[in-house]
């Protein structure tokens, strides 16, 4: 049994893994700056704020394992991409520093993708400076780089789930013959309870976690119109202006422009994994596409009516 933190424990991923590690013996303590946002069962819940520093001491005080769950696009505040990468910058620095002044085994961050071939947009390159932050704080770490997580709570399935609502006609930049390989949210879930405890986590380890299709973001957009039994035609622009669609699309969607602009910026090119190895190492089976988002559209009907159904 290890003692795990699970910092950003209202969120979308930290709220779905306290359970799974909860069932697997686990003692998880949640970190959160409003303790009435948690809303799973949990053995102890720390306030704080990792952005000024305030309460990371207290919380990973006796801590084996501390979950990094941490992103600044997910709170309020204003001043674009500098601002939130300024954000995620000193929450990091800070969890790091106070990870080692409580002599903490291992951090597991979930971060994202990175182009390995093209400069990454601001959001990418935040996240990779996070976990490069983060990578060698404790004698284990381990950073796990995801593209999109389909599950009924990740906001950037949602946001293409409204869009193929909304819209009559999907008018589709040209960013839709790029490629990626969305991950199925439960095995997002496996990757991290396997990163707690596995042997395969003896130093500073960097591993990207993908599905098993590789689809460019056209395809998925029609997989999801598939999964929601509508006809939405498609018509292929020539051009993109991302900060302009970004704009009409977080609108169209219902979503807050300062999460879905810095997410449409990272759509300009392929994003795809390094290698395939995460799987075997850490022992996780992977759910194919169109199960992943059967899934999560069920999942998403059994708490709120989806229009297009």
């Amino acid at each position: 049994m290890a003692r795990i933190l699970v910092t950003g424990a209202s969120g979308y991923v930290g709220a779905a893994l306290i359970p799974k590690l909860t069932a697997g013996g686990h003692a998880v303590r949640a970190f959160a700056r409003d303790p009435a946002r948690v809303t799973v069962a949990t053995d102890e819940i720390v306030t704080g704020d990792a952005v000024t520093g305030v309460g990371l001491d207290a919380a990973l005080d006796g801590i084996d394992v501390a979950y990094f769950l941490i992103h600044s696009m997910e709170t309020a505040g204003t001043g674009g991409a500098d601002a939130f990468a300024d954000r995620d910058r000193r929450a990091a620095e800070l969890f790091a520093q106070a990870a080692q002044r409580a002599g903490v085994r291992r951090i597991v961050y979930l971060g994202g993708l990175v182009p390995p071939q093209r400069a990454a947009s601001p959001h990418l390159a935040s996240r990779l400076e996070v976990e490069e932050a983060l990578l060698h704080a404790t004698p284990e770490a381990l950073a796990l780089r995801a593209s999109i997580v389909i599950g009924a709570r990740s906001r950037s399935f949602r946001f293409l789930v409204r869009l193929v609502e909304r819209l009559p006609v999907l008018a589709l930049p040209a960013w839709r013959d790029h490629r990626t390989r969305p991950i199925d949210g439960r095995d997002v879930l496996a990757f991290l309870v396997a990163g707690a405890t596995s042997e395969a986590v003896d130093g500073p380890l960097s591993l990207d976690v993908a599905g098993p299709d590789e689809v460019s973001y056209g395809a998925l957009i029609d997989r999801i119109r598939d999964g929601l039994l509508v006809g939405r035609p498609q018509i292929r622009l020539g051009f993109s202006l991302t900060p302009v669609a970004s704009r009409v699309a977080a609108a169209i969607a219902g979503e807050d422009h300062a999460l879905i602009g810095p997410l449409m910026e990272g759509l300009d090119g392929d994003l795809l994994p390094r290698d395939d190895r995460a799987a075997d190492l850490l022992g996780v089976r992977l759910h194919s596409l169109d199960a992943a988002i059967e899934r999560a559209l069920r999942e998403w009907e059994s708490t709120e009516e989806l229009r297009a159904r």
